[in-house]
């Protein structure tokens, strides 16, 4: 881990001197609507479009091909989940910092940045000798994607109008989706067919059509900015606070991951109290304060995570150890729950722009407490139809959930807030992934250790499901207080 830990700061440290240089030279991009002087709206929404279909559909194809990575370098349960996590941790660390900078020199320098970064590591991670390299080059996709992601609904946001923004906002979360769909059905297909490492292949490939998109149709002009800095040394207190939590919570139960989780309680306050007291805090505290459509949607956002993420993981596992599938077949099975989300979202994120959010996301986390207390009854039998009305619920409570709640925290804050309002939903939704990997991460530990998923650990495996359902329905239950009780959101006015 020592690679990500160096490699985390040296990004922040790199990021805040080019911003603070930046500020000097006013050579700076606005990210405003009036500034983008686009002549089609449809190139910026093509254009976030693919950016926010490669995640997902990267993340969902890997999972599928989990067992294969884990054959091919014998690789112990806790440390194959961190082909995940370490992912997930680098793009959380930098989001907050990003979403600054982005403000700073323009959203679409800073996609631009992330989408080459993103692609030329996908393409190396083919060719990764070791788990630990790729877990390295991981970290590295995962700093390129908090770059695309930080941005990506701010420049939608930007171009489109307050009235058409929960549609387009939809259409945003339909892409997340339809990668979720594809991602497990043609992973599968390619694992089967090419072996695991084709997936960075295909990821390459659309990362080089977006590169083209953006590259030969967004021109961000140049323009004069506040004189603004931001807070290195915050980012970086940020930085190792978030280390510490995520990766002690992997050596859990041995002692020094419960040292290194409360190591983070300080890192947090000390956080909090800087972000109140600086001119320039890289992370706005006083919205969560003031705010009470912003807090609480975005807690609920952080809680529906947590409960949700680590679904594919588990049932990926389950599919192929304990009901003996193929990748391919367990990939089929798998795209049922996010084509539900793709096909419903772009209609709910229109319908929020005329309901109010709180009830279309409260009746959204319904769903999804609904569908993981379903999955808490998996067994070695359990019938495949049983499976997937599992996941057509929680295909709706997604649905119903993540683009009216994405619209209700655009919609609370003021323009000039959009890239720290995007950069905030996008670290609830990273952090939350990464709670939920580190739930299911945890109790699996606990219960296997160090040991691969063999037959003879089945059972404790299947053990480890079901505690890890049932704490991620508990979860969601707690989210619907937060998300019915957020208060109204008047999107006429913003």
């Amino acid at each position: 881990m020592i690679y990500f830990f160096l490699g985390s700061v040296f990004n922040i440290i790199i990021f805040g001197y080019l911003t603070n240089r930046g500020y000097r030279n006013n050579k700076i991009l606005e990210s405003g609507s009036d500034q983008y002087k686009m002549k089609n709206k449809k190139i910026v929404l093509s254009v976030a479009t693919v950016g926010s279909f490669l995640t997902p559909f990267m993340v969902s194809s890997l999972n599928i091909a989990l067992p294969d990575i884990q054959a091919e370098y014998a690789a112990d349960a806790v440390l194959l989940s961190w082909v995940v996590t370490s992912f997930l941790l680098a793009n959380a660390i930098l989001l907050v910092p990003i979403g600054k900078v982005a403000d700073i020199y323009g959203h679409i320098r800073i996609y631009r940045l992330g989408i080459i970064i993103f692609t030329l590591v996908s393409f190396a991670s083919m060719f990764a000798p070791t788990i630990q390299f790729l877990l390295f080059l991981r970290v590295l996709q995962g700093i390129g994607c908090s770059m695309i992601f930080t941005t990506g609904i701010p420049i939608l946001t930007s171009a489109f109008s307050p009235q058409e923004r929960g549609k387009v906002l939809g259409f945003n979360v339909s892409a997340v989706y339809i990668g979720l769909s594809l991602g497990p059905f043609l992973g599968g297909i390619f694992t089967h067919a090419f072996g695991w490492r084709s997936i960075f292949l295909i990821v390459a490939l659309i990362g080089i059509i977006d590169c083209f998109l953006v590259f030969s149709l967004l021109q961000p002009e140049h323009t004069k900015i506040n004189n603004k800095k931001i807070d290195i040394i915050g980012s970086i207190i940020y930085a190792l606070t978030l280390f510490a939590i995520v990766y002690g919570s992997s050596l859990l139960p041995q002692v020094i991951g419960i040292i290194l989780m409360l190591c983070g309680i300080p890192g947090f306050i000390l956080f909090v109290k800087r972000q109140l007291t600086v001119s320039n805090p890289v992370f706005e505290i006083r919205l969560f304060r003031n705010n009470r459509v912003f807090a609480f949607s975005n807690t609920a956002a952080l809680i529906n995570y947590a409960a949700t993420n680590a679904v594919t993981f588990l049932l990926s596992l389950y599919l192929q150890y304990i009901k003996g599938l193929t990748p391919q077949q367990a990939g089929t099975i798998l795209i049922i729950q996010p084509i539900i989300m793709a096909v419903l979202s772009p209609y709910t994120g229109r319908l929020s722009d005329r309901l109010e959010p709180a009830k279309l996301s409260s009746l959204g986390m319904f769903f999804s407490a609904l569908g993981l207390f379903i999955l808490t009854f998996l067994g070695g039998n359990t019938s495949n139809v049983f499976i997937y009305c599992a996941l057509v619920v929680l295909g709706l409570g997604f649905s119903f959930f993540s683009a009216p709640n994405t619209n209700a925290i655009m919609s609370s804050v003021e323009k000039s807030n959009y890239g720290l309002a995007s950069a905030t939903v996008a670290t609830m939704r990273v952090l939350g992934q990464m709670m939920s990997m580190a739930v299911a991460t945890v109790i699996i530990s606990l219960l296997i250790g160090k040991n691969q998923i063999t037959p003879e650990y089945y059972p404790l495996f299947l053990k480890s499901i079901h505690i890890s359902f049932m704490i991620f329905t508990v979860l969601c239950a707690v989210g619907i207080f937060f998300s019915y009780s957020r208060g109204k959101v008047h999107l006429e006015n913003n």
